[in-house]
């Protein structure tokens, strides 16, 4: 069992209200191989929302508390973002999920690169927020 990033399935819950659906990750899930959740939206974030990007570092920083999650318009949303991570975590142990496939260039989800908090399309190396507690934790964690 896997649990992937659910825009991936076709969820519209990114940041603008779209999906980045992958035909093979929406078979997966159709077929019972995967479960779906957004850790956005498992952390209280609404959808649509203002884009929000990790500042000072990566994820791994932020769970060091060195780094934090911002909006475009400045709001604070390091809370939320590691509180959606948490219950990612606890639905893909719920549900004996080993692996997750996660939406690459992403502050969350980000498994190679995430944005790196100046909002101008540019990205820094290493894993967002969800995909460096995911790995922390054990997880086979791979982007789509």
């Amino acid at each position: 069992m896997l649990i992937v990033s659910a825009c991936l399935s076709g969820s519209l819950c990114r940041w603008d209200g779209k999906s980045s659906l992958d035909p093979d990750i929406k078979r997966m899930v159709e077929s019972g191989e995967a479960i779906v959740a957004c850790p956005e939206v498992l952390g209280g974030l609404t959808v649509p929302r203002d884009p929000a990007e990790i500042v000072g570092g990566g994820g791994v920083e932020v769970w060091e508390g060195k780094a934090r999650v911002v909006t475009k318009s400045g709001r604070d949303v390091t809370r939320e973002f590691m509180a959606g991570a948490k219950k990612f975590l606890e639905l893909a142990r719920k549900n004996g999920a080993t692996g997750a496939i996660l939406k690459e260039k992403s502050p969350s989800c980000g498994l190679t690169c995430h944005p790196d908090g100046t909002f101008s399309k540019s990205y820094r190396p290493g894993p967002g927020v969800t995909a460096a507690l995911l790995i922390g934790e054990g997880f086979k964690v791979s982007s789509q």
